[in-house]
Formats: C-alpha cells, sequence, structure tokens
C-alpha cells in the first residue's frame, strides 16, 4: 500500500540533507556533468544521479524485505526495530537543525562494503561514456552516508519491500537539487534549503515524527 505521507517525507529527509550530500557526493557529480576538458555533457551527470538512485532503491527493497522477516518471525526483534528507527529520525532532526551532529559516526558501518567498492570507482574516472556514468552512480549509491543508514532504518520497520523501494526512490529524488547544484543548477533551492530557520524547522518535524514512531509501538 502506497502511504503519501511517508513517501512526502522521504523526499524531504533527502532534500533537508542537502549540504551533507554535497559533501559526500558533489565533487564526483560535478566531475560527473564533464565529458572533457571543457566540456558539459548533462546527460552524464543525470545518468549518475539515476545510478545513485537506484542503489538508494535496491538497498531500501533488501531492508524491507529484512523488516519483513523479521516481523513474520520476530515479532520483538522488528518492534526494536520500530523503536530503532525512530531514535534515528530523532537523531536526523537533530543532524538537519545542526544541533548534533552524531549521526555521521554510523557511516563507518558501511566501509567493509565500500573498501571493496571504491577501487571499482576510480577505474570508471574520468567518465567517458553514458554507460560509465550509470555505472559510476550505481556504486556511488553505496558510499557509507549517516543519512541515508537512518532513511533506511526507518524503511526497514515499516516492512514492505514495495514500499520501502518506492520511499528510498523518493529520498534520492530529494537529493537531487543539493547534487545538481554542484553539477548544473538549483543553487537556489539549495539556498533556502540550508537557510538556519528551515533547517530548525525541519530538524523538528523529524524531531517529532520519530517520538510518533516509538509512541505508536508501546
Amino acid at each position: 500500500m502506497i502511504e503519501p505521507l511517508s513517501l512526502v517525507t522521504a523526499v524531504l529527509l533527502g532534500l533537508m540533507g542537502a549540504s551533507h550530500c554535497l559533501v559526500m557526493c558533489g565533487g564526483i557529480a560535478a566531475a560527473a556533468s564533464s565529458s572533457g576538458p571543457g566540456k558539459t555533457d548533462y546527460s552524464f551527470l543525470l545518468l549518475f544521479n539515476l545510478g545513485r538512485i537506484l542503489s538508494y532503491s535496491c538497498a531500501g527493497l533488501i531492508v524491507s524485505l529484512l523488516g519483513l522477516w523479521l516481523a513474520d518471525s520476530h515479532q520483538l526483534a522488528q518492534q526494536g526495530l520500530r523503536s530503532i528507527s525512530g531514535v534515528l529520525l530523532i537523531l536526523m532532526g537533530f543532524y538537519i537543525a545542526r544541533w548534533w551532529m552524531v549521526l555521521t559516526r554510523l557511516e563507518s558501518a558501511g566501509q567493509f562494503l565500500w573498501r571493496y567498492l571504491q577501487p571499482l570507482t576510480r577505474k570508471l574516472i574520468p567518465i567517458r561514456t553514458r554507460p560509465q556514468a550509470l555505472a559510476l552512480g550505481i556504486l556511488w549509491g553505496w558510499l557509507p552516508c549517516g543519512l541515508i543508514y537512518s532513511t533506511l532504518a526507518w524503511v526497514a520497520a515499516n516492512a514492505q519491500p514495495g514500499m520501502g523501494a518506492l520511499t528510498m526512490f523518493c529520498f534520492g529524488l530529494g537529493t537531487l537539487p543539493g547534487i545538481l547544484a554542484a553539477g548544473v543548477f538549483a543553487r537556489q533551492i539549495s539556498n533556502v534549503v540550508q537557510h538556519k530557520h528551515f533547517r530548525q524547522v525541519a530538524g523538528i518535524l523529524l524531531m517529532l515524527y520519530g517520538s510518533w514512531t516509538i509512541l505508536a509501538i508501546l
């Protein structure tokens, strides 16, 4: 069942994390838009982002299947996962509001997989073809990121594989303005979401949503 509120929340999560996305992916996105010295090919940038978002969707499907298994086999564990997702949403609220950046410590959890994928990314740079741009995006989508891990924990707690993949796809769409700002445009949107008051309101809303997620299982 499609839940519009969850999809809107996912887009906002990606949008609010724009500054973190610029740090993690901004440089590679700028490189992806270049097809040679002094040349720009925006199709490279779009394919890079498509590959990145497809990886997020794949991750959403995987963790949702895990959440579904826990829901069917270990009800207590599934409730624990929902509690963890609520806590991570609250921490994400602190992160987005710039009040507490502890969420970035989660990124060390993905280093094991990334150490095998990172050498493959080097082989695709510089990007010379569109398939290369797509492949680099697919690999880059697995870059360790606390913002993504927190969103995945929330997705897993819902235990709906199809919805999980769609939610992470929407999250990826939310990250686009920040990433495209590094490669092409959307700087005005990026400036808006980085405004202090905008971030703080978004952070508080996330904390409330996280608190509601925890209270819903009590």
